[in-house]
């Protein structure tokens, strides 16, 4: 039986100085390893508050190359010294241009590769086409250690590609038999009766469904913004492939989940199901034409 014990982090990241946000989210990592969790999932670019909210020049100061980025030097450390994998979410200056970066960092502290986002949002309190170029090295997977230390490949997502399927037919396509998603997300400014947070649950749980693969999602929580201008709605949550959650977090709360998902399980399933059996991609070229 090939398991892989998972978690996902929720927390404030409101914190002023940069490194305390930092050190709040190795805090959690470090419980997460403790409870004997694999791979560790922060939130997006939790190195502090939601900078996109606004457009500001002076806020591109916060973009590091990889290599040197803070959130990566820590997360590098703390990896090794738990042997864990942490998707690490960071604000990346390759250049002059700025992405909107994961970086996979495996248990041995060494950076397996990076992802850059490639769904870009742009909205009232969530401005991120100002800041980021679109992802140019399509998605990706990885194959990192389970429980018992056999290979499984999981894929990530970050934020707004948790909301297209395309995005995780493509991981699963590629293999992953586990999908993360690190995320940003809560009120909208130009609607305060609008609450997304259902929505935003039941979209990768239709992922679950659909490719019959476990989902992991954590989002932070909190109200940011001089003003309050934007709250943060948490809902982390772990399901399985059934897209049943079998660990969440509500709206509030602070801290880690943590599940061990039976992949061989899920894989079984997977085959019985038949999804991949029946696609029909020489139906799908609409799909990909621009509208």
């Amino acid at each position: 039986m090939t398991t892989l014990t998972v978690a996902a982090l929720q927390l404030e990241l409101q914190r002023p100085d940069e490194a305390d946000n930092i050190a709040a989210v190795a805090a959690l990592v470090q419980e997460a390893a403790e409870r004997g969790a694999k791979v560790i999932l922060p939130p997006e670019l939790f190195s502090g508050p939601y900078f996109c909210r606004v457009e500001e020049e002076a806020l591109f100061a916060l973009a590091k190359p990889t290599a040197q980025h803070p959130s990566i030097a820590a997360m590098r450390e703390l990896a090794a010294s738990l042997k864990v994998t942490i998707p690490t979410s960071y604000f990346e200056r390759d250049g002059h241009h700025y992405y909107n970066t994961l970086a996979m960092i495996g248990p041995d502290g060494a950076i397996m590769g990076t992802y850059r986002k490639s769904h870009i949002p742009d909205g009232p309190g969530y401005e991120e086409k100002y800041y980021f170029r679109p992802g140019n090295d399509g998605f990706k997977v990885w194959e990192v250690p389970s429980d018992d230390g056999s290979p499984v490949t999981i894929g990530v997502g970050v934020c707004w590609d948790q909301w297209y399927p395309e995005c995780a037919r493509v991981m699963a396509l590629e293999g992953a038999e586990v999908l993360f998603y690190p995320t940003a997300i809560g009120s909208e400014p130009y609607d305060a009766d609008l609450d997304t947070s259902r929505m935003w649950r039941r979209a990768m749980i239709g992922h679950a469904v659909s490719n019959c693969m476990p989902v992991v999602a954590s989002n932070r929580v909190g109200v940011e913004g001089e003003k309050g201008e934007q709250s943060f709605y948490g809902h982390s949550f772990i399901s399985d492939e059934w897209g049943d959650l079998v660990e969440q977090f509500g709206a509030n709360e602070e801290g880690v989940i943590v599940a061990t998902l039976d992949l061989a399980r899920a894989a079984t399933h997977r085959a019985g199901m038949g999804f991949f059996r029946d696609r029909r991609p020489q139906l799908y070229g609409r799909i990909a034409e621009d509208i």
